[in-house]
């Protein structure tokens, strides 16, 4: 042992379950409400300070912890309900639609009424320029013009910018130019999509590079808030792939499904330890469920639908479903609803 405490956090919507390995190896275990903001700031923290024996917002001692390991759903959420940062989307002049247009998959194909998913952008930006598929440059970019439309996005409220040009994926000069010019504009968060997602394919690059800036933002909140509380302990987060990765690298497009990939690893070992080696895996939570299978060995997707939005990144296959215990029922004037918004913590999940 390394004579230190070990804690492993599951992060939900409605509750934190904290594991604590004490230096002597024995374990330890919490559950809280993960908002109560009455008694703490945050409840993965709160759950270490009082498994240390420490007060109340009381400095958490790095010396005294080895290792923080966290799966967390507040992408999840985020994503589910829709209360992500507001986005604007760079594209090719010309292409402003493509996204929207996307492949035109029919999977009710009867449906005479079609509903599309609610976009995660909330501007479109058309940008003059245009890259060959041989790399050629086909039109300038027109920096002043760029410059105005951003100036326009920025004074409406706009500070997370996802940047999606034709042939970018190969040849992103262009990308970054728009990149450092959003950046000197005022955007706080700018992801450009030969670096969230180098792939040839139009549709499915420019829809995970949108999902990375309309999560990072949120997900970096969070993870600089727990990270400034616990200053100078190592912290790593579950990633949807099932592997773990420094919290100042952990990014939108890899914590999609951080909180469920998680409980798929611990099915898994869990049941292997039992003699099990083909599970199926129900997880509900207050604000999602998240359905899994598991035979012998972890099933990974890397192009994936969650909550009807499409991106291509490694990730555990899972079926996440907007409607858990808590979620709240309400009536939009036709007919009730159930999902994806949680009553969480406040006043108490609507299960109980």
């Amino acid at each position: 042992m390394s004579g230190r405490w070990e804690f492993w956090i599951d992060r939900g919507g409605t509750f934190t379950d904290v594991v604590g390995r004490r230096p002597d190896g024995s374990l330890v275990t919490a559950k809280l409400l993960s908002h109560d903001p009455g008694r703490y700031r945050d409840a993965a923290v709160a759950g270490i300070r009082r498994m240390l024996g420490l007060a109340p917002g009381e400095p958490v001692p790095a010396e005294r912890i080895d290792l923080v390991k966290m799966g967390t759903t507040v992408a999840t959420n985020a994503l589910l309900e829709r209360r992500g940062e507001p986005t604007v989307l760079l594209i090719s002049a010309g292409f402003r639609d493509a996204l929207r247009i996307a492949y035109q998959n029919r999977p009710r194909l009867f449906d005479r009424h079609i509903v599309l998913p609610e976009a995660l952008y909330e501007r479109v930006i058309e940008v003059p320029e245009r890259i060959g598929a041989d790399g050629r440059t086909v039109r300038d970019l027109d920096e002043d013009a760029l410059r105005g439309d951003l100036a326009a996005a920025h004074a409406a409220g706009f500070r997370s910018a996802a940047v999606v040009l034709l042939h970018g994926y190969r040849y992103p000069e262009h990308e970054r130019a728009v990149a450092r010019l959003a950046r000197a504009a005022g955007f706080t968060q700018v992801s450009a999509s030969h670096e969230v997602s180098p792939l040839i394919r139009l549709v499915s690059r420019g829809d995970t590079t949108v999902v990375d800036a309309y999560l990072s933002p949120v997900l970096r909140r969070y993870v600089e808030q727990v990270a400034g509380e616990l200053h100078g302990v190592r912290l790593m987060f579950m990633q949807s792939s099932g592997g773990l990765r420094e919290a100042g690298h952990f990014r939108g497009r890899d914590a999609v499904l951080s909180g469920p990939a998680g409980g798929v690893v611990g099915m898994a070992r869990s049941c292997a330890e039992a003699g099990y080696d083909k599970v199926i895996g129900f997880d509900m939570g207050g604000t999602s469920t998240d359905v899994s299978h598991c035979a012998g060995e972890f099933e990974r997707v890397f192009g994936t639908s969650v909550a009807g939005v499409r991106m291509s990144a490694p990730m555990m296959d899972i079926h996440t479903v907007a409607a858990g215990g808590g979620s709240l029922l309400r009536f939009d004037g036709a007919r009730y609803r159930v999902g994806p918004a949680s009553a969480g913590a406040v006043p108490g999940p609507a299960c109980y």
